[in-house]
């Protein structure tokens, strides 16, 4: 633990110095580091998705010094310091949690869910859906909907259930195709996307991070092909689309060979 505080105290120190003596860092305002804390987030989710450890432990370094950065001004501003921010996520945790420190039983994690969105509630929010961020990306904001509204019980019971219902919200969308409308085919293709994130949720799969891992395989497959069609000097735009998919049925083969 003392290591702990040494290491974090020499975090503040930096920072500290950096804000009195550095140009740049001066300058900064939470409105300036807002985006830059999106890219370090988005960092840290690619480490993740690649089962970077190295990268993973960089990251998450450089979004603990993007929290002590808005602690350092939210100070300049007589807000908060960064013992406020430490304090108050210490008494919401153990205030969420009453099965660890009080006398509360739960018998699995899907209770303890349900228990922490009902202390929410107690605690003023007005909506059980009222703590999903506008601005997440939209799968992820689908999954995070979903997992709420769970937690009051507006859940699907089986997972045939959810699968029937993409297979209806298919044939709805087959339907506005046939009619030609723009509009109503853009909501019902969004009915379709949001039943397809219900259904990797009954499966434990987690949508963004399969998207993630397709994006990525496609990407390498696609690299890999155009380093081979274009070897001799070529274009990629020099073949048809048949000889560009008989390069990428071989490397799908030759990825299977190795696994």
């Amino acid at each position: 633990m003392q290591q702990y505080e040494k290491s974090f105290g020499r975090l503040v120190q930096i920072m500290d110095e950096l804000r009195e003596n550095c140009p740049w860092d001066k300058k900064q305002t939470i409105q300036t580091l807002r985006q830059l804390t999106i890219e370090e987030t988005y960092e840290l989710v690619d480490a993740i998705t690649e089962n970077d450890w190295q990268g993973l432990k960089e990251e998450l370094g450089d979004l603990l010094l993007h929290i002590v950065f808005y602690a350092r001004i939210g100070g300049e501003q007589n807000q908060f310091d960064i013992g406020d921010v430490i304090q108050h996520v210490c008494n919401k945790l153990v205030h969420r949690h009453p099965h660890i420190y009080s006398s509360v039983v739960v018998k699995d994690d899907d209770e303890v869910k349900r228990n922490w969105e009902n202390l929410k509630l107690k605690e003023g929010k007005k909506s059980v859906l009222s703590g999903v961020p506008q601005s997440l990306p939209a799968m992820v904001k689908a999954l995070r909907l979903q997992e709420k509204s769970k937690q009051v019980g507006f859940e699907w019971e089986a997972t045939e259930q959810v699968k029937d219902k993409l297979l209806e919200e298919l044939d709805e969308l087959q339907e506005v195709i046939a009619e030609g409308n723009q509009d109503r085919m853009e909501d019902e293709f969004g009915d379709v996307l949001f039943s397809m994130v219900n259904y990797a949720r009954f499966l434990n799969i987690d949508p963004e991070l399969a998207l993630a891992r397709t994006n990525q395989k496609f990407y390498r497959r696609f690299n890999d092909m155009e380093n081979r069609l274009t070897a001799n000097g070529k274009l990629l735009t020099d073949f048809t689309l048949s000889e560009m998919d008989a390069v990428w049925t071989e490397i799908k083969q030759d990825e299977q060979k190795k696994q």
